[in-house]
């Protein structure tokens, strides 16, 4: 039997909906941090497939604070979606990486009234600690709070291949100490990867399996303008992954790991006018009906024993 949504999955959406009883919208918060692997803490130049947004708004450059970006986000999703409750998302790159006390004052900002239920922290496994977890965690007191950690592969060789500048016994030893603290962990992972194959990317569906991770990001690797990704595609050196052979592992993927996952995202999106390759990449929905008929007709999630999907809240 498939689940609400016509979905044979746990999506983000359907979790939030479970908790909170009504439509629960992120909003994306652009606070204007870096990354450490391009101020040159361990590296220069970013991930080889990130350009100079890092996936953000733009809201910061824009001169917009991140209570202004609440209250605009929240506006925008009440008329679009009706949403009544709210997660405050930092999104925009490393969202740890900066001193203690600004990262504080940002997180507060963010949360401006009741009806933002929750705090969602995008950020990369070697820019976090017991005691920025320990912090967050008091701000976070009576909402609901997940680190989103990127990992993108279980391979070493990769991740240095594409710049990442941290290995994947950072990512385990941050998910460990993450969720010590009863925070729930979301893990990024990028299948398309230059180099990579099925082998490879089963190995890192596999990983996020043994460390029990409570929800999945899924994103094609596509090629943005302004980035050396960009360049091996020119030179011919690297070819994206095919629309197909993305649908079939995603899915693939959400019954190896399970129907207590939450799947936070099926697919990536590009922002407009940064897209090269693959085109496919701008089909979202065409991509989702592919994953989902891979579902229905194949296996559905495996079943393991134990409770469902920890809520997150923090008491």
């Amino acid at each position: 039997m498939l689940r609400a949504e016509g979905r044979p999955y746990l999506s983000l959406n359907r979790f939030l909906r479970r908790e909170y009883g009504c439509r629960v919208q992120k909003i994306p918060l652009d606070a204007g941090l870096t990354c450490p692997n391009r101020d040159g803490t361990v590296g220069t130049g970013g991930c080889i497939y990130c350009n100079s947004r890092g996936s953000g708004t733009g809201a910061f450059a824009r001169g917009l604070g991140i209570a202004e970006q609440m209250k605009l986000g929240m506006d925008w999703a009440l008329r679009r979606y009706k949403a009544k409750r709210f997660i405050a998302y930092f999104q925009s790159f490393s969202n740890t990486h900066a001193p203690p006390e600004r990262l504080w004052q940002l997180y507060r900002q963010a949360l401006i009234g009741p009806e933002v239920v929750g705090l969602f922290i995008g950020t990369r496994p070697d820019c976090v600690n017991r005691d920025l977890l320990h912090g967050l965690r008091e701000i976070a007191r009576g909402r609901m709070l997940w680190m989103e950690y990127g990992l993108q592969s279980a391979s070493d060789e990769t991740l240095r291949r594409i710049n990442r500048g941290h290995t994947v016994q950072d990512f385990i030893d941050a998910v460990e100490m993450t969720r010590a603290l009863g925070i729930p962990v979301c893990a990024h992972v990028i299948f398309g990867l230059p180099g990579e194959g099925t082998d490879e990317m089963r190995a890192t569906v596999k990983l996020l399996r043994k460390q029990g991770v409570e929800g999945v990001k899924f994103h094609q690797l596509y090629v943005v303008r302004g980035t050396p990704m960009e360049d091996l595609l020119r030179r011919g050196a690297y070819s994206p992954i095919s629309q197909q052979a993305y649908a079939r592992m995603v899915a693939w993927a959400i019954s190896e790991l399970g129907p207590r996952v939450v799947i936070h995202r099926l697919t990536g999106d590009p922002a407009a006018g940064e897209l090269v390759a693959p085109d496919w990449s701008r089909e979202k929905a065409r991509t989702t009906a592919m994953i989902l008929d891979q579902l229905k007709a194949g296996a559905r999630p495996r079943t393991p024993g134990g409770k469902g999907p920890p809520t997150g809240r923090i008491p």
